[in-house]
């Protein structure tokens, strides 16, 4: 009876790849502190081994979870050129670079704590469709949405439009008109219009509350084709944005759209939390940033790094009498495998800006990319 569980415990750690060769000498003889000090070597070789395949796993995830056969080839210069620039956008690259995904830290969850999260979306204004247009020009923008946005779920919807400078100070009145199909018989029917009092030789970015707009789009997208818009000042001159000449790229109209995800059941975290001088050998969650830029991927525009974290360490006897079935399997993998017994039990997504291969700008949301919590599973 001693003997096999003497075997069972053998073949647990060469299936862990905790234990080598020179680990069972060890055994064999008094500790001492060379045997130690080489102890810990191979366990900081190990978790190393583990951090590098976590960081080859995260480049393929995320193309995968996108659904790009390969890193979209964009430069910085053009990501520079095709971003919008306008505030909301800016204040997202700013929070991602003061906070990144820090906000965790820190946080302790109760176990009946619901929390409710808000996404932004910014959707990018493009052609509407030729049955809106008159003489095939397109008079200004559409903005697609997905399905999966419903109109209860919006907590705000703001549409940004950029005025040139006027000549002189003056009272410009922006219009927004939806657009309908030219054979109807009316060009548009007016949605929203607002004063706003200019300087001269000023250019600014406009915000306008399109909450209920939206919403109305979203329960029937056939009404959807489109809107116009114009801001003329006392002169008649249109200043509003619609098409960049040359010097306005980035300039266009979108929508920022703050949408609830709705309440989410949270636990409270447990499981070891490591760092990189710590001997623990215990399955343990370890920190680790991932750095985009050192990767080459300029398409992505935020976050730059995040914290994705990894999993390392040894599984004891305990865990494999609870798991067996766990441990049959996980014999079948060789050594430096990463963390084939110490694995996350518990992940949390990203929120991402990026270009796709079309160049279209990309917010979303990728699952499974942190991980909360490691365990023996």
């Amino acid at each position: 009876m001693h003997l096999t569980q003497f075997l069972i415990s053998l073949s647990f750690v060469v299936a862990c790849g905790t234990m080598d060769q020179s680990d069972i000498t060890a055994h064999q003889q008094p500790a001492t502190g060379t045997v130690e000090s080489e102890a810990q070597c191979s366990t900081c070789e190990f978790r190393q081994h583990s951090k590098m395949m976590r960081l080859q796993a995260i480049k393929s995830q995320i193309l995968s979870k996108l659904r790009l056969k390969q890193a979209p080839n964009i430069s910085r210069d053009v990501v520079n050129q095709l971003l919008p620039k306008a505030p909301p956008l800016q204040q997202l690259l700013d929070q991602y670079d003061v906070l990144g995904d820090d906000s965790k830290d820190g946080i302790v969850e109760e176990d009946d704590d619901e929390l409710a999260t808000t996404e932004t979306v910014m959707a990018m204004a493009s052609e509407p469709d030729p049955i809106v247009q008159v003489d095939r020009k397109p008079k200004c923008c559409f903005f697609s949405f997905t399905s999966k946005i419903q109109a209860n779920r919006i907590v705000k919807a703001q549409l940004w439009v950029h005025l040139r400078p006027a000549e002189e100070a003056t009272t410009v009145f922006l219009q927004i008109s939806r657009l309908i199909p030219v054979t109807d018989g009316r060009r548009h029917v007016r949605i929203r219009s607002l004063k706003i009092d200019v300087n001269a030789g000023v250019k600014s970015w406009q915000s306008i509350d399109v909450k209920q707009v939206l919403a109305v789009w979203l329960r029937q997208p056939e009404t959807n084709r489109g809107i116009e818009i114009n801001a003329y000042d006392a002169n008649g001159n249109d200043l509003a944005v619609t098409t960049a000449e040359a010097g306005e790229e980035g300039l266009l109209p979108f929508m920022e759209v703050k949408i609830s995800e709705g309440p989410k059941r949270t636990r409270r975290e447990s499981g070891l939390d490591c760092d990189e001088k710590s001997f623990e050998s215990r399955c343990c969650r370890y920190p680790l940033t991932v750095d985009f830029e050192d990767f080459g991927w300029d398409w992505i525009i935020a976050p730059k790094r995040y914290k994705a974290n990894y999993c390392s360490g040894e599984c004891d006897y305990m865990h494999l009498q609870k798991y067996p079935h766990t441990h049959l399997v996980n014999k079948a993998n060789p050594r430096g495998t990463a963390g084939p017994c110490c694995t996350p039990t518990k992940m949390s997504p990203i929120n991402m800006l990026y270009f796709n291969g079309k160049e279209q700008i990309i917010y979303g949301k990728i699952p499974s990319m942190v991980v909360d919590r490691c365990g023996c599973s």
